[in-house]
């Protein structure tokens, strides 16, 4: 195991688990803690496929314009070879377990959220730690591989996981940025004006890449994290967190778009290992 420190815009502290390392049947576990928040920027592992999970909150993660938010019961899963982009909010812990073998249930799928059961979750812990056995962490990779879920049909909204369309580009960029904060107030006119395009030239591009207007998008970006957020956040907060100016505007939107209020979702949602009612995480 190795551990190093960096500066305040890196993980505070990174430190590394490798088990059966060269036989396609190993896995590496990195763990990282930051104080602030934590970004892996856009990158692509050509050598080994990657899945992402915090106990300790969502990950805001990006392929292509697919702009995800991963909570509670969740990882996020990429293929080797696939670009992506993982985010995590303040005082979390990440775990990036890397791997040469794909999970069964997984198939073809190049990236996104995946379920994964507690005790997965719970030996991913188990093996991160000094003096783990190397016969009994590659038995506890059986059974993560196990653990890890196909993604459940229906889940998606609209918009936010689409595959890339015919656009130039533009309306990547500030979805990208507005993964980042979906709360960000900025407007179409403000975003076209930084890019140095017409207001109608950007609305038309998100037409094209993502099938529907910026507002529409944006709306269902919002909804989208505060999915995710909601597993461990009061509605109140998260109203706030995703860029509503009261809780009832929140409620009416999310109700809108899914057919349940906020507090039913978080209700029914599966909390993570260990993470008792009312986290905050």
């Amino acid at each position: 195991m190795s551990l190093t420190r960096h500066g305040a815009a890196d993980p505070e502290t990174c430190e590394e688990f490798g088990y059966g390392l060269g036989d396609p049947g190993g896995i590496l576990v990195l763990r990282y803690r930051s104080a602030d928040a934590l970004a892996f920027g856009e990158g692509r592992q050509d050598f080994l496929h990657q899945l992402y999970w915090s106990p300790d909150g969502p990950l805001a993660t990006t392929h292509g314009p697919a702009v995800r938010f991963v909570g509670a019961g969740e990882a996020f899963w990429a293929r080797r070879a696939t670009s992506h982009e993982v985010r995590a909010g303040d005082r979390q812990t990440v775990y990036r377990i890397c791997l040469r073998e794909v999970p069964p249930a997984l198939g073809d799928l190049r990236s996104g959220p995946v379920p994964i059961d507690a005790e997965a979750a719970r030996l991913v812990t188990v093996i991160a730690r000094r003096g783990c056995d190397e016969a009994a962490a590659l038995e506890a990779r059986r059974r993560i591989m196990a653990g890890i879920g196909a993604p459940p049909a229906g889940t998606s909204v609209a918009g936010t996981d689409a595959a890339p369309g015919a656009g130039t580009g533009f309306a990547l960029a500030v979805a990208r940025a507005l993964s980042h904060d979906p709360a960000d107030p900025t407007g179409l006119d403000e975003w076209a004006r930084r890019l140095r395009v017409s207001v109608k030239t950007l609305q038309r591009d998100f037409v094209r890449e993502f099938g529907m207007p910026y507002t529409r998008w944006r709306t269902a970006l919002r909804l989208r994290a505060a999915r995710a957020l909601l597993d461990s956040r009061p509605v109140s907060t998260v109203a706030h967190q995703v860029g509503y100016a009261s809780a009832s505007a929140f409620i009416s939107a999310f109700a809108k778009e899914y057919g349940y209020t906020p507090g039913r979702h978080a209700g029914a949602r599966p909390r993570g290992p260990d993470r008792p009612a009312g986290s905050a995480g």
